[in-house]
Order: structure tokens, then C-alpha cells, then sequence
């Protein structure tokens, strides 16, 4: 609900609204959108959920394996060719995931299921290509989960789930409005932007961040088996890197000498 509220107010202030009007009147535009909303409304609710019962170190796996798993999705659906090195990036990381599941934590559904909902969201974006204004669209996405939010919070409201701890925690939640808009206004500028393969690749800085929150800050315990998936994941990840290094210079290296 936040988060509509932020929308509104920057599609008035970045003169946008006409943009926003005008994207429903494209039905075909709207559904993407809708179906985009409903990919990243699961991804928020699995994450909160993983983060309010401890499971900051599993979503961490999840958002490393997104940048994974939406390459693979370039190929499948998007028939993007890969490289060989990239090839084995995948195959690195299907092993972190097999590591981890046979380590005792079994398979992690959590992870994967993050991973699965936002490497779709993205793609949905890539589909959309710059025919829909990344204010605007998300606009849409946010109007299209805002009944489903006012409906939870009215069933919510007679126990007083809601009332939280005051003043302090509706500026807590006004605050993540802000938190959440802007990202994925960027996210949803870069995807139309960028080659899908690059999206991912770039996405692996955020669960860094979520690792380092789980386990020095929150003390959530890390296994043998879970060190050693996430080595191979960062394996992956580096070879990703290096892969998309040299793709970037090779057009440079080939330009006219003189």
C-alpha cells in the first residue's frame, strides 16, 4: 500500500501520470504488468516471511542463484546463446544446490522459490522492452497488488495485527514504500535496457549484503554442506564475471586500428 503511495507521488512529481493513464489502455501491456505484479508480490511475501523466521541466509542463496537461474531462463525462453563459460556457471551452480540440499538442510525451497519468482518478474520486464515507462509500469504493478494488500490488511484490522508499535512503526513502514519503489524503478530501467544475462550477472551484489546480514549480525548457524554451496555458487559467479569482462572488450578489440 506504501509503495502505491510512493508511485503516485512520483509519477506526479516526474510528470508521468499521462504515461501511467496510457498504459491502461493497452490490455496487452496491462496483463504483462499484472502477471509481473503477481511474481514479485510472492517474491516479497516469501522474502519477509524468510527474514521474519530467521531465514536470512536462505534468501541470501535464493538472490544468488537468480542471476543463475535468469540466464538459463535468457536461453530457454528468450533463445539468448550462451557461452561455454557460462554454460559451466550454470552447471556450478545446479551443483551448489545439490550440495546443499544433500547437507542435511534439504532442498531449499525457500532459495529457490525467490530465485524462480524474480528471475520470471525480469524476464516479464525484458518482454516489455521500452514500450512501457519503468515509473509507469511499476505504477501498474503496484495498483494491481494494492487491492490485494487493503484486503489482507481489512481482515487483519479487528484483532489489531495492524497497530504495530505506534508512530515509530508507521514511519517504519512508510519508509520501506520508498525502499521498494525506487529499486525496482531501476530494476525496470536496466531490464529494458540491458541484455537479460547481463541483469543477472549484476544481481549478485544485493545477496552478498544478505549473507553478511545473517550471519554477523543475526547469527544464523552456517554448515560445512552451506559454506560449500556458497563457494561453488561465488564460483559460478566469478566465472560469470570473467565471461562477461571479455564480452565486453572483444568489440573493443576488434574496432579499427589507425
Amino acid at each position: 500500500m506504501w509503495g502505491l503511495v510512493v508511485c503516485l507521488l512520483l509519477l506526479v512529481v516526474a510528470r508521468r501520470w499521462r504515461a501511467f493513464v496510457d498504459v491502461w489502455r493497452r490490455p496487452r501491456q496491462v496483463a504483462i504488468l499484472a502477471t509481473a505484479a503477481l511474481l514479485v508480490g510472492g517474491n516479497w511475501l516469501i522474502y519477509v516471511w524468510g527474514v521474519q523466521n530467521g531465514h536470512v541466509v536462505d534468501a541470501s542463496l535464493g538472490y544468488y542463484v537468480n542471476p543463475l537461474l535468469t540466464v538459463l531462463l535468457a536461453v530457454v525462453l528468450l533463445r539468448e546463446r550462451l557461452t561455454v563459460p557460462q554454460w559451466w556457471a550454470i552447471g556450478v551452480g545446479a551443483a551448489a544446490v545439490l550440495v546443499v540440499s544433500f547437507g542435511g538442510h534439504g532442498v531449499p525451497w525457500l532459495a529457490l522459490s525467490l530465485a524462480l519468482t524474480f528471475g520470471l518478474y525480469g524476464l516479464l520486464k525484458k518482454q516489455l522492452g521500452t514500450s512501457v515507462d519503468a515509473l509507469a509500469g511499476l505504477g501498474v504493478e503496484t495498483a494491481v497488488l494494492a487491492p490485494l494488500g487493503l484486503g489482507y490488511l481489512l481482515w487483519l484490522g479487528p484483532d489489531g495485527s495492524t497497530t504495530g508499535g505506534g508512530a515509530g512503526y508507521v514511519v517504519l513502514l512508510a519508509t520501506l514504500g520508498v525502499a521498494t519503489v525506487v529499486p525496482l524503478v531501476m530494476f525496470s530501467a536496466a531490464a529494458q535496457r540491458l541484455p537479460l544475462s547481463i541483469v543477472g550477472l549484476l544481481q549478485y551484489v544485493t545477496p552478498t549484503l544478505q549473507l553478511g546480514l545473517g550471519v554477523l549480525l543475526y547469527d544464523e548457524p552456517m554448515s560445512p554442506a552451506r559454506w560449500a554451496g556458497f563457494a561453488l555458487v561465488w564460483v559460478a559467479l566469478t566465472i560469470l564475471t570473467v565471461d562477461a569482462v571479455r564480452s565486453l572488450r572483444r568489440p573493443r578489440d576488434r574496432g579499427p586500428r589507425g
